[in-house]
């Protein structure tokens, strides 16, 4: 099945508005990853997102000031995107593919987030050319914020129930690499790994950021609860090492953030 059709009907059947607001582990996601844009980025700039789903980060964004352009491939998030960004002036919504993106010029936006395309990009040569055209948009000294998955928090979240063989075969092949292919639906990344795609390319990084902890695996086990107290508790904990090497591998969602080269 084309990659396209293949997701459309995945999202066509899945809650994605409500990812990131029903479970503690979607809020420490958005929370953690809105903490670094705001960060590294002045409200007031021009910020690009691609692959925005239903709209979560670029209206919210927009909201805050940001001049946000959103693209998405799936037309049911994108009725959803346009129906919820309905009277927020600051935000422009396209369909398109992360792959190519000629119809944006180059050098244009003070960051690019890549917040859902590597999740679903299989072959090494669309990985590449997702990453090359989000740094193409940017600006020259300008952000780039790419998410993936960890392929470890993948295997370890979801093959623990006396299947694990079957998630080390999807997953690796016998030699332990990593395997990427499209059946897969969401294919993950070794960090270093996905660190070497940016090897030859014109940016500088400046974080590796783990972004919702162990709370994937955590929310599975049957006495899990969180109060907001004990939640915001636990956000501050997660800001202060959400960046330790030792703990990345683990969290089900990382992000790899760089700056454009200047030349």
């Amino acid at each position: 099945m084309e990659r396209k059709n293949m997701l459309e009907a995945f999202y066509n059947a899945y809650d994605e508005d409500a990812r990131l607001t029903k479970s503690r582990q979607g809020q420490l996601e958005y929370r953690t990853t809105m903490q670094y844009i705001r960060r590294l980025l002045p409200v007031g700039k021009k910020l690009l997102e691609v692959g925005a789903g239903t709209g979560r980060y670029s209206i919210a964004l927009a909201k805050e000031g940001y001049d946000v352009t959103a693209v998405e491939l799936v037309e049911r998030n994108l009725e959803i995107l346009r129906r919820n960004a309905q009277g927020q002036g600051q935000l422009t919504a396209y369909q398109g593919d992360a792959s190519n993106l000629d119809f944006l010029a180059s050098n244009s936006f003070d960051a690019v987030l890549l917040f859902g395309p590597m999740y679903h990009l299989y072959a090494p040569q669309e990985q590449h050319k997702a990453l090359d055209e989000a740094i193409r948009l940017a600006k020259p000294g300008g952000l780039v914020m790419a998410a993936f998955l960890s392929v470890y928090a993948i295997l370890y979240n979801n093959y623990l129930n006396g299947n694990f063989r079957a998630g080390l075969e999807e997953n690796f092949d016998p030699t332990w690499r990593v395997r990427h292919f499209q059946e897969q639906m969401f294919t993950g990344f070794d960090i270093e790994e996905f660190e070497a795609l940016f090897a030859q390319k014109p940016v500088n990084k400046l974080a590796l950021v783990g972004t919702d902890s162990l709370l994937e695996l955590a929310q599975k086990t049957c006495d899990f609860q969180m109060s907001n107290e004990e939640f915001e508790l636990f956000f501050r904990h997660h800001l202060a090492c959400c960046e330790k090497r030792e703990l990345l591998g683990n969290q089900s969602h990382l992000l790899y953030i760089c700056r454009k080269n200047l030349f």
